[in-house]
């Protein structure tokens, strides 16, 4: 069964393969990007994010089945907060009362394991609030030190983590019959991570903190083929997860114990 999607991100990266995984597999796929996009639009404005809306709208003549939000930058500044948060809360926020008539309504957005780092606690909660003015005046403060400055990107990741994980599960979207959750890559190999695995001591400082004893850097398919069947009607029943397809990272990390924090409730 042929269904449309609307893909952010769609020029590169995991977005580009997941858009044309999508195509191959006979589904409509409406891109959106800054540039060679079906929809070019700027995700890092609010004006940007409902103008892609309205467009991506128009494009699939009304109808939407999945939207999959690729689109995020690692950069050490606030506009990365403003990208990977703001630019896929607000916009699937924007597409939802399209998406839940659709027969079988699904989304899914791409998260990091980046999200289990160090965070700023002010900063995820700002935008947990819906207060961008002041997640980014955050973000600017932080950017003033380099090393701080890199908080942007696991702050941004962890706040939307959380907001997927709470708002799959309300009225509007587990409600309305879509299944809403995320995916954590651990180092993909796309023109982002170029730079950093282009010598031997990036590579060695981003092998430091995200670990992958399983198979090493992953492909952007990796991600694509979850993220395809995230978005399937075969996916009935999943609401709310990150799951951390990183080579073993969470795991490594976070060791073989991550119920038993609820444990003392129950003696």
């Amino acid at each position: 069964m042929s269904r449309t999607y609307i893909v952010t991100g769609s020029a590169s990266g995991i977005g580009a393969a997941t858009a044309e995984l999508l195509t191959k597999l006979g589904h409509t796929v409406i891109g959106v990007d800054l540039k060679n996009a079906d929809v070019e639009a700027d995700l890092s404005t609010p004006l940007g994010r409902s103008t892609a809306a309205e467009q991506a709208i128009s494009k699939a003549n009304g109808s939407i089945d999945a939207v999959i939000a690729c689109a995020g930058i690692a950069a050490p500044i606030s506009k990365t907060v403003a990208i990977n948060f703001f630019g896929v809360t607000e916009f699937l926020t924007a597409l939802r009362p399209t998406l839940a008539s659709s027969s079988a309504p699904r989304a899914a957005v791409v998260s990091s394991m980046a999200s289990l780092q160090p965070v700023s606690a002010e900063l995820v909660d700002a935008a947990l609030r819906g207060d961008e003015a002041a997640a980014l005046s955050i973000g600017d403060t932080l950017a003033e030190d380099p090393q701080a400055g890199y908080l942007n990107y696991p702050s941004s990741k962890r706040a939307l983590s959380r907001w997927v994980r709470r708002e799959s599960v309300s009225e509007d979207w587990a409600g309305a019959g879509i299944p809403l959750n995320a995916v954590g890559p651990g180092t993909v190999t796309t023109a982002m991570t170029a730079e950093l695995l282009a010598t031997p001591e990036g590579t060695e400082m981003v092998d430091g903190a995200v670990p992958m004893p399983l198979n090493y850097h992953q492909p952007a398919s990796s991600i694509a083929e979850l993220l395809v069947w995230l978005t399937s009607p075969s996916n009935t029943h999943m609401a709310g997860q990150t799951i951390y397809c990183d080579g073993g990272a969470d795991a490594v990390l976070r060791g073989d114990d991550i119920w038993s924090w609820n444990d003392s409730a129950q003696s």
